[in-house]
């Protein structure tokens, strides 16, 4: 999924709604965004990256 894509698909969410990674340990609310430049023809990558906040 490219940026593009996914910002597509999130406009079509209601606004208030909170957004959550899947993982082998249940859900994590998404906590921030990394960026990882990246060369030789491969392309860059944004990474959703987990909240560390306690439940």
């Amino acid at each position: 999924m490219t940026v593009e894509q996914l910002i597509t698909a999130l406009q079509q969410m209601p606004g208030q709604a909170v957004v959550l990674l899947e993982g082998d340990a249940g859900y994590s609310l998404v906590g921030g965004l990394g960026f990882e430049a990246n060369g030789n023809g491969m392309p860059d990558e944004v990474i959703l990256l987990p909240s560390m906040e306690g439940d």
